[in-house]
C-alpha cells in the first residue's frame, strides 16, 4: 500500500518515499466496482480522486464484463463525471460484472 502523507506532513523521509512509489506507479486513482444488476442500467462510482476534469476509465474484470464492454454497451458517461464520482452507462443484467477502474487527470 502506499504511503499517504499529508499537507503537514514534515518528516522528508516519508515524504521522499512517497514520492519514489508515486514514480513506480503506487497511488490510490484505481479501484473495483460491481455494476448493479437489472432493472439498473447505470452504476454510480464514488472516488476521492475522481473531479470534473478528470478522466475516468475502466478494464474489464470477469468474464461477463469483458462481454458488455465489447459489446459497447458499457461507458463512462463524461457528463456525468462529477466532484467525487463518476457515472458508468450499462444494460441491465443480472449478471455480476466487475470494472477495475482508474481515475487520472484533473
Amino acid at each position: 500500500m502506499a504511503i499517504q502523507i499529508r499537507p503537514e506532513e514534515k518528516d522528508i523521509w516519508r515524504i521522499v518515499q512517497a514520492v519514489i512509489q508515486l514514480v513506480e506507479g503506487r497511488h490510490y486513482a484505481g479501484g473495483v466496482v460491481q455494476l448493479a444488476v437489472a432493472p439498473a442500467t447505470q452504476t454510480t462510482v464514488s472516488h476521492p480522486n475522481c473531479s470534473k476534469d478528470c478522466f475516468p476509465t475502466l478494464t474489464p474484470a470477469n468474464a461477463a464484463a469483458a462481454t458488455e464492454y465489447g459489446a459497447g454497451t458499457c461507458y463512462v458517461d463524461e457528463t456525468l463525471v462529477d466532484q467525487g464520482s463518476f457515472v458508468i452507462k450499462h444494460s441491465a443484467s443480472a449478471g455480476a460484472r466487475r470494472f477495475l477502474f482508474l481515475v487520472t487527470g484533473g
